[in-house]
């Protein structure tokens, strides 16, 4: 996740569809964190930045739709223990080509700059590079299998599904959570740049309330206030994952930047997959 894609450029709103103005920054979100083809604005300010990050955990929600697809239709064939394996791992890897690899590559840069040990500028240097280091490959390795085996853990069928969106949607929320004032920039330029300390505080509230709110609700009606309760902590968890990640990042490189977004994705994600294995 060294630096996000340009979104490809949109045209002119029609007349009388105010709304198509209204999901710009959904289709930005869209075009800047997916392979989706989706038309979004030319050039992404920090204004329009920080409004697309908003709409992050609603892209998560859409790109886990078909990973969830790809989940129930595997499994659909049987629950034995290695097409459960099959199946969490054909989601993930849905998952991670939907996203064009960008926030494993983010985290694995992230890895190789805080494994280094380096000083700050010398360790933003590490993840500029294009190879990847052993801490990186580590970082994937761990964080991969961790997703693929905690998922594949989880009752199959529905809970499964909703579990993996519940992990995609929080990995989304918590890098909203990660761009309030307490957040600034590790470099000057790059995505981090952008969104860095740019969201507000009500902003920030609002996702992780909606977050908690409809994760407590849905889970509730569907299978009980037990599933409910586990499902409210472990995005809980998810996100306390995100923070502790972002707290390190502005300690050893003095901020945030793209790369340490991406990893806040995938660690979020992975922390609530195992809290849901956990306590299954």
């Amino acid at each position: 996740m060294t630096q996000a894609p340009q979104a490809p450029r949109a045209g002119p709103a029609r007349p009388g569809r105010p709304w198509r103005a209204g999901l710009l920054p959904l289709r930005s979100a869209l075009g800047l964190f997916t392979i989706l083809p989706v038309k979004a604005a030319p050039e992404i300010g920090r204004d329009e930045a920080a409004r697309a990050v908003l709409w992050l955990p609603v892209a998560g929600l859409l790109l886990a739709v078909p990973s969830a697809g790809v989940l129930l239709a595997v499994e659909a064939g049987g629950h034995s223990a290695l097409r459960r394996m099959l199946a969490a791992t054909l989601a993930v890897g849905v998952l991670a080509l939907l996203t064009g690899v960008l926030h494993l590559d983010g985290l694995a840069d992230t890895a190789d700059g805080l494994g280094s040990r380096r000083p700050k500028d010398e360790a933003l240097a590490i993840m500029r590079r294009s190879d990847i280091g052993p801490f990186g490959v580590a970082a994937l390795l761990f964080t991969v299998l961790v997703q693929i085996t905690a998922l594949a853990t989880v009752a199959p069928g529905w809970p499964e599904a909703a579990a993996l969106a519940v992990a995609v949607v929080t990995g989304r929320a918590a890098v909203v959570l990660a761009t309030g004032p307490g957040s600034p920039a590790a470099r000057p330029d790059g995505f981090g740049a952008l969104v860095a300390g740019a969201t507000t505080a009500r902003a920030r509230i609002a996702t992780g309330a909606a977050l908690l709110a409809v994760t407590a609700a849905t889970a509730a009606a569907a299978w009980g206030w037990h599933p409910a309760v586990r499902g409210v902590i472990a995005v809980l968890a998810g996100l306390c994952a995100g923070d502790l990640l972002r707290r390190l990042a502005r300690r050893r490189l003095g901020g945030m930047t793209g790369d340490v977004f991406g990893a806040v994705v995938e660690v979020s994600c992975a922390v609530v997959l195992l809290v849901l294995a956990l306590t299954a």
